[in-house]
């Protein structure tokens, strides 16, 4: 069921004009948003014509409710940069074409600005997409009732055909909002650097969405498909967690054992002396062969043979 919802209309003509192309291409249901007009005058009467049962029928609210609809879908002449993600539009053409896709009991609302500028930035934020119609740069902005009419008439011309999909499920809002809250969970462990970034990717991934249209079935496999990165990222961090705290009680206990190894000095540290030799310059020394070891014995014996004679001879004397 396709709703059209007019924010702030100030001409009851136009009103009327709305109410009647909505009967030529067989659409009867009119929100009106905290109108500055009255719906039923004659003026807004004169311009519906024979649609007089849309415009008695119509739905006052005094607030925009964004929440009762599975697609809400602005309208803007404004168009956007590929910086803009809010004002990246379809053309009535695509609408057309992703409508066909869903159900009749999808509840999608086309959201018409007001007649003097149109959709605020904060209202189009809250829609899923954007359509625009082609138009020429020099006056591209559009009566309302005209643009609601090439809308319509592209929406009609797809859907009164047979639909060749409809035994497929489309997806509803409580899967879209499940999704979406997924997203921001992931987006909510990275770093962007700046909160604005982050922000960034939130539209666009919501518009993303909007504009995939998702069976309810291909919704599932997202959600499955987000849960397995949400909970490798949890399983992660608990596994972080358990190895450094193994570390931590590992260490403990050889601590509380005595383990001497923890009190060694690390690689660069300096050697403690050994006969007043650092074990550094110890083993640095050059290496002796045996014949080097025979003469120092020769050496030392010879040295020891002199002293012992000479101790001898010295003793002599004195007696």
């Amino acid at each position: 069921m396709i709703y059209i919802i007019m924010l702030e209309p100030e001409t009851a003509g136009n009103v009327g004009a709305i109410a009647r192309v909505m009967k030529n291409f067989e659409f009867t249901k009119l929100v009106l948003v905290h109108p500055h007009c009255n719906h039923l005058s004659d003026e807004a009467r004169n311009r519906a014509k024979h649609s007089q049962e849309i415009l008695e029928n119509a739905e006052v609210n005094e607030f925009f409710v964004v929440d009762d609809y599975d697609y809400l879908i602005a309208t803007t002449a404004k168009l956007g940069t590929d910086y803009n993600i809010m004002r990246s539009p379809l053309t009535p053409e695509e609408l057309a074409g992703k409508i066909k896709e869903l159900s009749p009991e999808s509840k999608i609302g086309i959201v018409i600005g007001r007649e003097g500028h149109g959709m605020f930035n904060e209202e189009i934020e809250k829609c899923d997409f954007v359509v625009t119609i082609p138009s020429t740069k020099d006056y591209s902005t559009l009566n309302v009732s005209h643009a609601v009419a090439i809308i319509l008439y592209e929406i009609y011309k797809a859907v009164g055909q047979n639909k060749v999909m409809s035994h497929i499920t489309p997806i509803s809002k409580p899967e879209k909002d499940q999704i979406i809250k997924m997203y921001n969970e992931i987006l909510d462990g990275m770093d962007f650097g700046t909160p604005e970034k982050k922000e960034t990717q939130q539209k666009l991934w919501k518009k993303i969405l909007g504009k995939a249209m998702l069976t309810k079935r291909e919704s599932f496999a997202v959600m499955g498909f987000l849960r397995k990165i949400l909970g490798k990222k949890e399983s992660e961090a608990a596994g972080f967690a358990e190895n450094l705290s193994l570390r931590s009680g590992a260490a403990s206990a050889r601590l509380a054992k005595g383990n001497t190894k923890a009190l060694l000095p690390r690689r660069g540290a300096q050697k403690p002396a050994v006969f007043g030799i650092s074990l550094a310059n110890a083993r640095r020394q050059p290496p002796t062969t045996p014949a080097k070891d025979k003469r120092n014995r020769l050496t030392k014996g010879a040295a020891s043979s002199r002293g012992r004679a000479a101790a001898k001879a010295k003793h002599i004397k004195t007696r």
